[in-house]
């Protein structure tokens, strides 16, 4: 019997019921800890059906990453000005941060050792995020509030990025919008050229 045929048994439902299951095993165990016997628990089926389906863990997991953005991309927001759109990006990026942020923390150094997973962190997380800003920067510069060769562009969602993982270290919690619209108004307009809000 092919993988198609074996896969096509279990509905699109009941496979995005598997695959919240990892992400919230990994979120919850990190992936070393995490085993294909846990995920069956949570999911209430056979580990046999896993292996039959993905064969190892981290087919697994990468399927269950690149399942995981429904719903939550950056990709809508398109306000008419860069300073707005930075604004909504932070308080999309914050209505996600506590889950995305924990997911790349719960895949540590496991995902700078798996190709594989770090492929699949970049495709479900990182990428979509990237091509977001690039977006809302294009769309700035068409309208003629950037320069293309602004030197801060490039280190933008970095910053944004950045400010999210750090926040359950510095401050002991994940960023909320309040804190997020604040450091676009306080640290990346400004570095943009562009006024904060007044």
């Amino acid at each position: 019997m092919t993988t198609a045929a074996r896969r096509s048994r279990i509905t699109p439902e009941r496979e995005q019921e598997l695959f919240d299951a990892v992400l919230d095993e990994l979120r919850e165990q990190g992936y070393e800890a995490l085993t294909m016997e846990g995920v069956a628990a949570r999911a209430s089926c056979g580990k046999s059906t896993l292996y039959r389906q993905w064969q190892t863990k981290p087919r697994l997991v990468a399927a269950a990453l690149r399942s995981g953005r429904r719903g939550r991309s950056l990709a809508a927001v398109d306000t008419g000005s860069l300073a707005e759109d930075l604004r909504a990006a932070a308080r999309i990026t914050a209505g996600t941060a506590g889950r995305d942020t924990r997911l790349t923390h719960a895949l540590g150094h496991a995902v700078l050792d798996d190709e594989d997973l770090q492929c699949a962190l970049r495709d479900a997380l990182i990428e979509p995020e990237l091509a977001a800003y690039a977006a809302l920067v294009d769309r700035a510069v068409q309208r003629g509030e950037i320069r293309p060769d602004h030197p801060a562009v490039e280190f933008l969602a970095a910053q944004l990025m950045g400010v999210l993982r750090i926040g359950p270290v510095l401050q002991g919690q994940y960023a909320d919008a309040d804190h997020l619209v604040r450091f676009v108004d306080v640290c990346l307009l400004p570095a943009l050229g562009l006024s904060p809000a007044p």
